[in-house]
C-alpha cells in the first residue's frame, strides 16, 4: 500500500517552505530510527555507466531539494542511484524573500523563486564528508548573488576547489532564472570563457588528486535553437564531460490560468516536460553521444523517464514528480527504463 499520497495531502495544507522543511526534517528522522523500510519500494537494479561512474540504475534525484547536503543519507535510503546536492555558493545567502515557493497541483506543477538559498561551501563539505550513503553524489555549484557577473568565474572555481575531493560529479549551475544575470553565462565570450577555466582547473585538480572528477554544465530550457547548437559546439571544444537539460523555464506555457501562474520564478513539473524534453534531443543531436546528458524536467510517470531516454538521455533525475507522487515515482522510472538500459548494454 502506497501511504504517500496520504502524507502528501495532509503536507500541502501547509505553506510550500514549511512542507519541504518539515518533510526533510520526517524523512531524517524516520532513516534514524529505521522507518524508511515502509516507504521504499522494491528496486532491482540495473546497473550502468557514465562518465566513468557506476550507477545502480540511471535514475537520480535533481538538485534544489537538499541544498545543503543535511539529507544525502536519507534521501538515498529511498532508492534513487545518485543525489544531487545544492545549489551551493561560496558564502551562505539568505535567497529572495518569501513566499518564493508556490505550487499548482491541478497542473502537477511547482513555481521557484528561491535565489540559492544555502548555507555556504564550507557548511556543505562538511556535510559530504559525514555521508553513509554509498550511490552516487553529485554537487551543484552557483555564484553568490552580490558577485558582480564578470567575476562569476571566479565564484565557480572556488567551489569547484573546495567541493573536488568530496564529489562523484560536478555541475555548474548557469541556468537559475531567479539570480539575476546568471543566465548570461550561457552566451558568447562569457561562456567560452568560463568553459575553458573551469575545465583547465579541474584538470590541475585532477593531477593534484589524482582522480578525474567529471564535469557538468547545466542548461535553461528556453535558448534559442540556434543558440542551443553553438552550446554543443563549445562543449564538445571544451571537452566537457557531461550536461544537465533542463533547469526550470520562465515560460507560463500551460498554466495561463492557474492560481499563482503568474509568479515571477522558474517552473517546473508537468508543463515543462515537452519542452525540456525537445531541447535535450536538440542537445543530442550535436553531441552524437560525445557528451553524455543527464535529462531532467517534468518526469510526472514512468514511461516520460523511458522518452528521456529515447531522445538521448543516459541518465533521468526527478525533482517535482518527486514531491506530487513520492518514492513509488523512483521504481516507477527504473522500471520503465530497464530494457533501454539493457539494449544499450
Amino acid at each position: 500500500m502506497d501511504i504517500y499520497p496520504l502524507l502528501r495531502n495532509g503536507l500541502f495544507w501547509l505553506p510550500p517552505e514549511i512542507s519541504h522543511e518539515l518533510s526533510l526534517k520526517a524523512l531524517a528522522w524516520a532513516h534514524r530510527y529505521r522507518l524508511l523500510k515502509f516507504f521504499k519500494p522494491l528496486i532491482t537494479p540495473v546497473p550502468c555507466y557514465c562518465m566513468g561512474l557506476r550507477f545502480r540504475h540511471p535514475i537520480g534525484l535533481a538538485a534544489g531539494l537538499d541544498k545543503n547536503g543535511d539529507y544525502i543519507d536519507a534521501l538515498g535510503a529511498l532508492g534513487f542511484s545518485f543525489i544531487e546536492v545544492g545549489t551551493v555558493t561560496p558564502k551562505p545567502q539568505s535567497g529572495n524573500p518569501k513566499p518564493r515557493l508556490f505550487r499548482l497541483p491541478e497542473q502537477q506543477a511547482i513555481i521557484n523563486r528561491m535565489g540559492f538559498n544555502n548555507k555556504g561551501v564550507d557548511y556543505l563539505v562538511e556535510r559530504l564528508k559525514r555521508r553513509s550513503y554509498l550511490g552516487i553524489v553529485g554537487v551543484n555549484i552557483g555564484k553568490n548573488k552580490d558577485t558582480p557577473l564578470e567575476q562569476a568565474i571566479e565564484d565557480y572555481l572556488y567551489c569547484l576547489e573546495r567541493i573536488y575531493p568530496y564529489a562523484d560529479y560536478i555541475v555548474v549551475n548557469i541556468s537559475s532564472p531567479n539570480t539575476p544575470g546568471l543566465r548570461d553565462l550561457q552566451q558568447g565570450n562569457a561562456l567560452v570563457e568560463l568553459l575553458h577555466r573551469l575545465k583547465e582547473r579541474r584538470e590541475s585538480l585532477r593531477q593534484e588528486h589524482d582522480v578525474k572528477v567529471p564535469l557538468l554544465l547545466k542548461i535553461a530550457p528556453d535558448l534559442a535553437e540556434i543558440d542551443l547548437v553553438w552550446l554543443g559546439g563549445q562543449l564538445l571544444e571544451a571537452g566537457w564531460d557531461g550536461v544537465i537539460a533542463t533547469n526550470t523555464t520562465v515560460s507560463r506555457q500551460g498554466i495561463e490560468n492557474a492560481l499563482h501562474g503568474d509568479e515571477a520564478g522558474g517552473l517546473s513539473g508537468s508543463p515543462l516536460f515537452a519542452h525540456s524534453t525537445e531541447v535535450l534531443a536538440s542537445l543530442a543531436d550535436v553531441l552524437q553521444d560525445r557528451v553524455p546528458i543527464i535529462g531532467v524536467g517534468g518526469v510526472m510517470v514512468g514511461k516520460q523517464a523511458a522518452e528521456k531516454m529515447r531522445a538521448g538521455a543516459s541518465l533521468v533525475q526527478l525533482y517535482s514528480g518527486f514531491i506530487y507522487r513520492g518514492p513509488k515515482l523512483i521504481q516507477e522510472t527504473v522500471n520503465a527504463v530497464r530494457d533501454l538500459v539493457v539494449r544499450r548494454k
